[in-house]
């Protein structure tokens, strides 16, 4: 089956190659017909699992495209040279193609296209380069926004902001999620804006930064119906535990399920928080101590009757 497929390729890139001959009476290539021979090629390989030759067929056939001026079907035809490659494993350079057909969507006047192929390289490379699928995301968002579609680009940042928090970048996370906090408030929907400002939070707060955690809670009171939502008594009481140094205080917040049910990175921060310095314990209360006669006598009682008698 697969030497009968590969032989059904080869057919096809000699025809190809015959509609690319000019001669006497023949000018002008056959792009449009020489690009179908190397696309019916492609899915011959493919399917014989000859990665390597049906990406080197949709390469040809992307050229073909380009010269007949079919953005559109050339850019097709690199997005499917990238997925071969990422058939062999080869991530990034699977994704460099991605990249260059999204750039050819944009081109031919389809930036939905474009946006949902740098959202499947961002998937790709995720695991392989975060920071690569970072900007992809980044990259896709802006697509969707500059269309108007504001839900898909805060959806796409909301990746990119859970990449930045796992990498541990949070300059940029605090910057990310704020620009996903401004989306969700420009389309309304407030109760997703109050989980952000928690995210906002517990990320400047592991940038050691209390004054813009604060300033984060402060600047949230003009979205409607978040003063005196339980996300803003939660990030108060943080805020006040904090900064009095009250490990206990700061952990009992961060272990409620408002902060436990979050996405899983934000989640993580509230778990790992340090107040500075390592924190204070509650103070418990005073042992009472028994005297002689069966009456107790506290600890400040104790150091009083020491003294009692004056110091000489």
């Amino acid at each position: 089956m697969a030497a009968q497929k590969i032989n059904e390729g080869l057919e096809h890139l000699a025809k190809a190659e015959k509609y690319l001959k000019t001669g006497f009476l023949k000018w002008k290539p056959d792009y449009d017909s020489a690009a179908s021979e190397y696309g019916k090629a492609a899915v011959a390989f493919k399917n014989a699992k000859q990665f390597e030759q049906a990406k080197d067929a949709c390469l040809r056939e992307a050229v073909a495209h380009e010269n007949n001026r079919a953005l559109f079907h050339a850019a097709k035809a690199y997005e499917q040279a990238g997925m071969m490659l990422k058939e062999m494993q080869k991530l990034p350079e699977a994704v460099k193609l991605i990249e260059k057909a999204s750039m050819m969507y944009l081109e031919n006047g389809t930036p939905d296209t474009a946006a949902m192929a740098l959202e499947r390289a961002g998937k790709l490379i995720e695991n392989v380069d975060p920071e690569k699928a970072v900007q992809l995301y980044q990259q896709t968002a802006n697509v969707f926004e500059n269309e108007e579609r504001l839900r898909q680009a805060v959806e796409l940042l909301g990746k990119a902001s859970r990449l930045l928090v796992r990498g541990r970048r949070f300059d940029e996370a605090a910057l990310s999620i704020q620009k996903e906090k401004n989306i969700y408030k420009e389309i309304e929907n407030y109760p997703t804006c109050y989980k952000k400002t928690i995210a906002q939070v517990l990320v400047h707060l592991h940038r050691n930064d209390y004054v813009a955690a604060e300033r984060c809670v402060r600047e949230s009171y003009s979205i409607p119906g978040f003063n005196g939502s339980e996300d803003c008594a939660a990030l108060e009481q943080l805020l006040e535990g904090y900064d009095q140094q009250d490990q206990d205080q700061v952990s009992e917040v961060c272990n409620s399920p408002l902060f436990k049910y979050m996405d899983n990175d934000y989640a993580k921060l509230g778990l790992s928080l340090v107040v500075p310095g390592g924190g204070i314990k509650k103070k418990s209360p005073a042992t009472p101590q028994a005297k002689p006669d069966g009456s107790t006598t506290t600890a400040g009682e104790e150091e009083e009757d020491e003294y009692s008698g004056g110091l000489c």
